[in-house]
């Protein structure tokens, strides 16, 4: 199966428009890289029917589209609301009860337990993505909160809540959560998103459960509250990749300064050598049209120039009309850049919590794209069981392609949402100028590099050792 081959990646959120294998397939070949399963919809039997296509399609075809379990975390709702909704009008009061009910003109479910103990008088609340707006006036500590609504509009069932002022005490792992990641586990996807992380204990925690699961699935920490970006140092250095989620950060903090904020952590994601993905909205209006608006064009543009590791289509892909045109008109706009632009990405930033133990193999990554600048190498060809030259190397954002060979299966597929790797199964260990020679030889026989190239090769020596990287060699295919 020939691939559209972006070195930006591509995840497309899955749903009933992305949910039959011809149309999955399509959008793979037109440069789908990760496949995202959103927890916060969908029953566990429809996901599994999901996870089950994308690895025959990896299997039947050779390719190595990765999976993402997107966990919901504590998402804060209200209840079911009285049909046609409650008109909320400015100035108006309202309660907000913890005891279930269907919503009416005086008082509205909500879904959080102890909110009238984590909220205080003067506190705002948003409905529906910022629509509606209200503030605290009072609350019994119990089990009642009355609000004023200060920018009224027509409220409906099941919307979300942000409390963009409140420390709210959910767990980042609710219940739930638990139950859909034992099944993300169980089913061994490559990457597992948790929402509304607000400390690096939190992905701490995600971590010991997926350690003593014995599985190797890596953790994305989705940004979307004020207290991730306070603690935003550390938790890139606890998370294997970030994802700046627009939506709920737009809601949760000002607007206007969510544009900063991406290149601001694209920027410390590429120091740390962390994937990072950005998402939400952006070719929004593709859910129901053919074509972008151009702001949308320039957004998706610019995250490229931002120095992104993956760009995410939410509803555009899962419930929209055209799931395929827009996953055509992503690659597009992003290989245009890349190959317009390049190079479109400032120099790396220095990092200072690298470990001591990983300062040479550091070395010699950064050597290996400083090298492949100076001879014109079309390649930087790399040996890994853990990834981590991978993510090293990725982060430089070299112009050589990038091909890393392992024998670690998982990592195969993980490795699809990192920038500019391409990834071969290899597991023979022999020796380390025959592992070289083999390696070059299937980039030749994939047509990826020809006689008289230049390619950078790395590995660690002794081979059979799996340890660090420490060699480097420059060889040129013959």
């Amino acid at each position: 199966m020939k691939l559209s081959y972006n070195r930006t990646k591509i995840v497309a959120t899955m749903g009933p428009a992305s949910a039959k294998k011809d149309v999955l397939m399509s959008m793979i070949k037109a440069g789908v890289n990760v496949c995202r399963l959103n927890f916060s919809h969908g029953r566990p039997e429809d996901h599994q029917k999901t996870i089950d296509i994308i690895r025959e399609i990896n299997d039947k075809y050779k390719v190595n589209v990765g999976i993402l379990a997107d966990l919901q975390g504590p998402k804060i709702r209200i209840g079911l609301v009285k049909d046609g909704g409650i008109h909320l009008a400015n100035g108006k009061r309202i309660n907000m009860t913890t005891t279930e009910c269907i919503g009416d003109d005086n008082q509205i479910y909500i879904t959080y337990d102890t909110f009238p103990q984590d909220v205080k008088a003067g506190e705002i609340i948003l409905l529906d993505d910022g629509k509606i707006q209200m503030k605290v006036i009072e609350t019994n500590k119990k089990d009642l909160v009355v609000c004023e609504v200060v920018h009224g509009g027509i409220l409906t069932s099941r919307k979300g809540v942000n409390l963009p002022n409140t420390k709210v005490s959910i767990p980042s792992l609710t219940e739930e959560d638990l139950v859909n990641l034992d099944f993300a586990l169980a089913n061994d996807v490559e990457w597992i998103g948790l929402s509304f992380v607000r400390t690096a204990e939190d992905i701490v925690e995600l971590k010991r459960i997926i350690s003593r699961s014995g599985k190797a699935s890596r953790v994305i920490a989705k940004i979307e509250k004020p207290e991730a970006i306070d603690n935003i140092d550390s938790i890139i250095e606890a998370t294997d990749g970030v994802m700046v989620a627009r939506g709920d950060l737009g809601v949760e903090m000002p607007l206007e300064e969510v544009p900063l904020l991406q290149k601001m952590i694209a920027r410390k994601c590429r120091a740390a050598s962390k994937p990072v993905i950005i998402a939400t909205q952006m070719l929004e209006s593709m859910i129901t049209t053919p074509r972008p608006t151009r702001a949308e064009v320039n957004d998706v543009a610019n995250s490229v120039l931002d120095g992104a590791d993956a760009v995410m289509l939410s509803g555009e892909t899962s419930v929209g009309e055209f799931p395929l045109i827009v996953i055509e008109t992503m690659a597009k706009i992003v290989r245009n850049v890349e190959e317009q632009g390049y190079p479109f990405n400032s120099i790396k930033a220095p990092y200072d919590k690298v470990a001591a133990a990983n300062k040479l193999s550091n070395a010699v990554c950064e050597s290996a794209v400083h090298m492949a600048g100076q001879t014109d190498a079309v390649g930087i060809v790399s040996m890994t069981f853990s990834g981590y030259t991978a993510f090293e190397i990725s982060s430089y954002r070299p112009k050589a392609n990038t091909y890393i060979f392992t024998s670690n299966r998982n990592l195969l597929n993980a490795l699809s949402l990192v920038w500019g790797v391409k990834a071969f199964y290899y597991d023979k260990t022999e020796s380390t100028d025959k592992t070289i020679s083999d390696v070059n030889n299937i980039l030749k026989k994939e047509n990826l590099v020809e006689v008289g190239d230049v390619v950078i090769n790395t590995a660690a020596v002794p081979i059979a050792k799996q340890g660090k990287t420490n060699m480097l060699k420059v060889a040129v295919i013959d």
